[in-house]
């Protein structure tokens, strides 16, 4: 779905942090990151994934614009996008 989304949705570029998943309780990196990282590369992106702590992620995700359900089935694959601005 990441990579779908990317195609289309522009990133916010003025902003140091735009990608948000919400931090472990173990301080763990789960492998899911590393696929969002790879995909993020594709696009063009830089990799960096800031980790939220989980009660912050739920609160600013209450404020989110959109928010995308899917059947990812993997541990810790919650992901905010910081939109930026359509050029094109």
């Amino acid at each position: 779905m990441l990579d779908a989304v990317l195609e289309l949705f522009p990133l916010d570029t003025m902003s140091e942090n735009y990608t948000f998943v919400m931090a472990t309780s173990d301080g763990s990196n789960p492998p899911i990151w590393t696929k969002y990282q790879e995909t993020l590369k594709k696009h063009g992106w830089k990799s960096d994934l800031s980790q939220i702590e989980r009660f912050a992620f739920y609160e600013r995700t209450k404020k989110a614009y959109c928010v995308i359900e899917t059947t990812e089935t993997a541990l810790s694959a919650n992901i905010i996008l910081k939109k930026g601005v359509i050029t094109e």
